[in-house]
């Protein structure tokens, strides 16, 4: 059964998860995020793709890019893979693949939902045990959405400008909601949105979407589908 074309709305935000093979390192040292955060701005920049949110883990990376050219996504992930790896190789005198086959995407849906995922993106160090708050995690946005570093990388998405009318207020606001518990239920369903290829929403805009693109963009329950008696 061949699979689905890769789940991508021009002008939306996408939450994006790139792993390693066999969940493996694909950072090695401090200039290997450095290489990698350099690589993503100049193919971010250049084919027009808004970075929203990013944290960079040992063995793979979570990103919030909205495009607004159709296709640029997957040309964005396929560009800076292949160089990456490519640098990485020749620097540790390595061959062979780094990353895990095809990235996994959703779509976010805005208010909640897109908070929501930027939470969930900053706190990966937080719920994997390498940090106790997310400011002693040097390789992840947090520290520009909140104001203390500066970053050409981030561009902010409304639903996060409209948490305040100056930047202070903005970064505060933002900094009290990613520190609040997170909703077990939103973690689970974000979880399987990007899994699954599916939209991250409320059912109106999965509805919305499945309109739009003429597909089921819906989470599918996990397991076997139950028989018929």
């Amino acid at each position: 059964m061949p699979r689905q074309p890769r789940l991508e709305v021009v002008g939306l935000p996408h939450h994006i998860v790139q792993r390693g093979v066999d969940r493996q390192a694909v950072f090695f040292d401090h200039q290997c995020y450095l290489e990698y955060l350099h690589l993503l701005s100049a193919y971010a920049g250049h084919l027009e793709v808004s970075v929203h949110g990013w944290c960079l883990m040992t063995n793979h990376v979570h990103l919030l890019l909205t495009p607004s050219v159709p296709g640029t996504l997957s040309r964005l992930m396929q560009n800076l893979n292949r160089l990456y790896v490519q640098r990485i190789n020749v620097r540790f005198e390595r061959t062979g693949h780094l990353w895990a086959g095809r990235f996994k995407a959703s779509v976010v849906g805005s208010e909640r939902y897109l908070l929501s995922c930027m939470r969930y993106i900053e706190l990966n160090p937080v719920r994997a045990g390498m940090v106790v708050h997310p400011q002693g995690y040097p390789w992840s946005s947090w520290h520009a959405n909140v104001g203390k570093r500066q970053s050409r990388l981030v561009t902010p998405h409304p639903e996060y400008v409209a948490l305040g009318a100056t930047d202070m207020e903005r970064q505060e606001n933002y900094r009290a909601w990613v520190l609040q518990d997170e909703q077990k239920d939103m973690t689970t369903q974000l979880r399987n949105a990007t899994q699954q290829n599916a939209a991250f929403g409320s059912p109106r805009f999965a509805h919305q979407i499945e309109q739009m693109l003429g597909r089921d963009v819906t989470i599918r329950p996990r397991g076997r589908p139950k028989k018929e008696p």
